[in-house]
């Protein structure tokens, strides 16, 4: 039985994860780390409230004794400069996965990337350098294992609903072509992502970046 921390749970990806967790039998203790709550409530399910991630060395007592990370939170880029996606994207992820090491070096740490993201960290495209940076940071880091879920194309499944309005109205569209989509290896779902989230917590992959056929395969899809 597994106990396992998830971010970014009130974005589309996150919650897909949340609820395959919730549902895994292998899965005994979810801990939420929100900036706001998302108002659900489980007996598997505790959430902390954090208004500033790069601040949670000070929840180190609640943190101790889990067995993985999903860390899915994350922001668009747009309009950003430099200094301030990193603050936001680095900078949080780094100062969990300080913490998270010192605390369960056996840890298994997941994180949501993207496609396109660089790991060579010398792309002229921003966000890809950024990303690229903060995947290094956390394999480099020395976790038990560690798995950087390189996402493009994503269907949201159980209900679950994109925040950006332009991307729901989208899949809206979309729906009548899910099951010609989820044919294809460069498409995947929330529900596959959550489930190889979890099937890495027991299955050791070769490969440490995951792009969309890779992360199917881990589901088992």
């Amino acid at each position: 039985m597994k106990s396992v921390i998830i971010t970014g749970a009130s974005g589309m990806i996150g919650k897909g994860i949340l609820l395959e967790c919730l549902d895994h039998p292998k899965i005994e203790r979810v801990l939420l780390v929100n900036r706001s709550s998302i108002g659900m409530e489980h007996p598997k399910l505790q959430e902390i409230l954090l208004k500033d991630f790069t601040q949670i060395a000070t929840l180190k007592e609640q943190l101790k004794g889990y067995d993985a990370c999903f860390y899915a939170m994350g922001v668009s880029a747009m309009g950003m400069s430099t200094r301030q996606y990193t603050d936001l994207t680095f900078a949080p992820v780094k100062a969990f996965a300080d913490v998270l090491h010192e605390l369960n070096p056996g840890l298994v740490f997941n994180y949501i990337s993207g496609s396109g993201t660089d790991s060579s960290e010398s792309s002229r495209t921003m966000w890809a350098r950024v990303k690229g940076r903060t995947e290094n940071y956390v394999l480099e880091k020395g976790f038990k294992d560690a798995y950087m879920f390189r996402i493009g194309m994503v269907l949201p499944e159980r209900g679950i609903v994109s925040k950006v309005g332009w991307y729901s109205a989208l899949y809206k569209i979309m729906r009548p072509f899910y099951p010609l989509f989820k044919k294809m290896n460069s498409v995947t779902t929330t529900t596959r992502v959550g489930t190889a989230m979890v099937n890495s917590l027991t299955s050791s992959f070769e490969k440490k970046f995951l792009e969309n056929k890779e992360i199917n395969d881990l589901a088992g899809e």
